[in-house]
């Protein structure tokens, strides 16, 4: 909920107020056009916002929030390209004093102009996020990876660091798979904030924020605020997730117990593939205790408004026929200008919940990781700053695998921003005078200092072990340079796994790469993915001399005699009793290891398809392993009906995520009776029936003579005739002849 003042908190809760509108539109060339009340074409404007879909709530949703508002005015519509909206809200606290609540930035997506009016639709930042994400990041913390968001969309961040530490998985390092769906950043932040258990929108100033779910009311709305409302007679809440291993292709089942509420599905996040089985459970138990804050009536009720509630504001109804012991969250605003609002909780029944999206196993299909025919390229771009100095520094490393006896090619490209210390320099300038007859030489000493020259060395490492023979060596003065990187890897053996790491030392100056300043490729044909990772970290840490003063040693005496000794083979050897040192202060010593998530692949290839394990009705394996999508069943018990018989034939939908298409094949049968096959020239025909084409069809037109009775009446006699129509389904003429 946007922070308020007390006063503001009376007035909005009484059942009067007195409040206004007003906006600023700014063009992108600068120009401001105001608009108040007056200005707003009346019931045209609204302000909708939302955080889940329709039906569910959705962690991680990156909705845009969405502006539509008519003005009596004569600003030309082209000039409104790309214009950024403001709007804010006035209520009146006390005698003419109005307290402004901001309603949101938005930028002009559509202007239609009509004869006296400007019809504007604008949506907020979100949309900025639309850029193609940047597919060379491997791994950073939360924080970190909002900062290249924030950087490559413009979009600026409403949190601080340690405020996105302190939400769930907010301190813990991530890593993107590489085999993923994103294709933007705004896909990528869908991911990001599902990790950190949030859902994400653009705030009132404009700015990006990630928000959790929570339990404590933030309004009470009483029955006289509400015209109408609707709640339903369940409660949502959550006690499972499910999240999908990539690499084991199963979907991981985390509860608590009881375990008897909704399983929120977390699909493939491509930020919860890596790192050791207990550090994933780690952090999908982490976003399990997220999602069990969720217990809301879900609801929709049309009321007087607040402009100052927020999505993901938790709100008691009272009065009415609303339970004041439940509490609901708000998933969906739909703000009215000088009109009412509707707010909304979306939520699924727990009673609904079926035990196959608890116990759901996806079966995804396998690729093969490798083609010698196909070019593979591994990347690596920085994801933090990495200063330079003269101690050797590494700013490159790529892991990759050969599956195959091939080359490859190493690429690298780094922007610098170099600084060369000053250099002093002197000079003795000389003159001579001409005085008379005699000459004087006059000296006198100029100093300064310049721009000096830094000296940069690149070291190559592959596999551990320093290329000693190619050092490429620059020399620059001080400013941004860019640096490019070459190097041919040659003669890999098969199935290999290999680094490649390069390291940087300056003389005379330093440097700094900013973040996705360092770019890089490895290429090759018969590039595989590396083998599963075997838990090895490799740490490389120096630790200073550490002096020791105050130390009291023992004097050692030992007795020397010279003599003259014949060497021998086994040569000299002296023992020495171990020495006890007492009273020795030592410091205690701290250090901080960080480390990237290493990216792991696997090469399955169908020829091994022998040796593995799997569920071979659903996967096909001719030429890679894929799902199977058609199937065929045959058969099925025979069961009676009205008229004839019919096949049951049942298909269990149990191990498939999703049934598509059903499509039954025209068969044959041969003419029965009561499930018996007979011959339809040997059965006895009836009156209804005949014999056509050896098939017993019934008969399309009858005549039969029937006899009637003569029954008395009040006045005379009748004929009475029995039909024996009810031995007919349907008749369409009905002749009667006398005689």
């Amino acid at each position: 909920m946007y922070p308020v003042s007390k006063e503001y908190k009376k007035a909005i809760s009484e059942s009067s107020r007195s409040f206004f509108w007003t906006g600023k539109i700014t063009t992108k060339q600068g120009k401001e056009y105001l608009f108040d009340n007056k200005d707003i074409v009346k019931g045209s404007g609204y302000i909708s916002r939302q955080c889940s879909g329709s039906s569910e709530i959705e962690p991680g949703s990156v909705y845009a929030a969405e502006l539509g508002i008519s003005l009596f005015s004569n600003v030309d519509r082209y000039s409104l390209e790309d214009a950024k909206i403001t709007l804010s809200f006035h209520l009146e606290v006390e005698d003419n004093t109005y307290e402004e609540v901001p309603m949101g930035v938005f930028y002009v997506a559509e202007a239609n102009r009509k004869i006296k009016t400007l019809e504007l639709k604008a949506y907020d930042a979100m949309l900025n996020l639309e850029k193609n994400f940047n597919k060379g990041l491997s791994s950073a913390f939360p924080y970190d990876f909002l900062s290249l968001l924030s950087k490559a969309c413009h979009v600026e961040l409403a949190q601080t660091k340690a405020e996105i530490e302190a939400l769930t998985n907010g301190a813990e390092l991530l890593g993107i798979y590489q085999e993923n769906d994103i294709e933007t950043w705004r896909d990528f932040l869908y991911y990001l904030a599902q990790a950190l258990g949030c859902f994400s929108f653009i705030d009132r100033e404009g700015k990006l924020r990630l928000i959790p779910y929570g339990a404590n009311e933030n309004k009470v709305v009483d029955s006289r605020h509400r015209y109408t409302s609707s709640f339903s007679d369940f409660v949502t809440r959550y006690t499972a997730v499910s999240s999908t291993n990539k690499k084991t292709e199963i979907a991981e089942y985390y509860s608590v117990k009881p375990d008897d509420g909704l399983t929120m599905n977390l699909g493939v996040n491509p930020l919860l593939q890596f790192g050791l089985e207990e550090k994933r459970k780690q952090i999908i138990n982490n976003i399990l205790t997220a999602i069990t804050v969720v217990n809301y009536v879900p609801f929709e009720s049309d009321t007087i408004g607040d402009p100052a509630l927020d999505l993901g504001d938790v709100i008691k109804f009272t009065g009415g026929h609303a339970d004041e012991s439940k509490r609901s969250a708000i998933t969906s605003i739909n703000t009215k200008i000088n009109g009412k609002q509707t707010i909304k909780c979306v939520g699924k029944n727990p009673r609904l919940a079926n035990a196959k999206s608890k116990n759901d196993k996806n079966i995804a299909g396998l690729e093969s990781s490798i083609n010698e025919n196909k070019l593979s390229i591994y990347t690596y771009v920085n994801a933090l700053k990495i200063d330079l100095a003269a101690e050797k520094t590494s700013i490159i490393n790529i892991e990759f695998a050969s599956g195959d006896e091939t080359n490859a090619e190493f690429h690298g490209e780094v922007i610098l921003d170099v600084k060369s210390k000053s250099v002093a320099r002197n000079i003795k300038a000389e003159t001579t005078l001409e005085i008379g007859d005699e000459s004087k030489v006059i000296s006198l000493p100029v100093n300064w200092n310049e721009d000096g020259k830094t000296v940069l060395t690149a070291y190559y490492v592959l596999d551990g072990k320093e290329v000693e023979q190619f050092h490429p060596t620059e020399t620059w003065l001080s400013g941004k340079h860019l640096l490019n990187l070459y190097y041919p890897i040659i003669e890999m053996e098969t199935n290999e796994l290999h680094t490649f790491e390069v390291l940087i030392e300056l003389s005379n100056g330093t440097a700094a790469i900013e973040p996705q300043n360092a770019m890089a490729t490895i290429s090759g044909q018969g590039l595989g993915a590396q083998e599963r990772w075997d838990g090895r970290i490799t740490v490389d840490e120096e630790i200073k001399l550490i002096e020791l003063s105050g130390l009291r040693t023992n004097i050692l005496h030992d007795h020397v005699t010279a003599a003259l000794i014949t060497p021998k083979k086994e040569g000299i050897t002296q023992n020495m009793e171990s020495i006890t040192m007492r009273g020795l202060m030592i410091p205690e010593l701290y250090d901080n290891i960080s480390f990237f998530v290493p990216i792991v692949r696997d090469v399955i290839e169908t020829a091994d398809k022998d040796k593995m394990v799997y569920a071979r009705a659903y996967v096909e394996d001719d030429s890679q392993f894929k799902l199977r999508k058609n199937y065929s069943l045959s058969g099925g018990d025979i069961v009676m009906v009205d008229r004839g018989r019919a096949i049951s034939l049942t298909i269990q939908t149990e191990p498939f995520q999703e049934l598509t298409e059903v499509e039954i094949l025209p068969f044959v049968t041969a003419p029965f009776v009561n499930k018996h096959k007979l011959k339809a020239k040997t059965i006895a025909n009836t009156k209804y029936s005949k014999l056509v084409e050896e098939k017993i069809i019934l008969e399309s037109s009858f005549t039969d003579r029937i006899a009637g009775a003569v029954e008395e009446m009040d006045k005379g006699l009748m004929a009475s005739f029995e039909l024996g129509l009810d031995a007919f389904e349907k008749i369409e003429e009905l002749e009667v002849r006398n005689g």
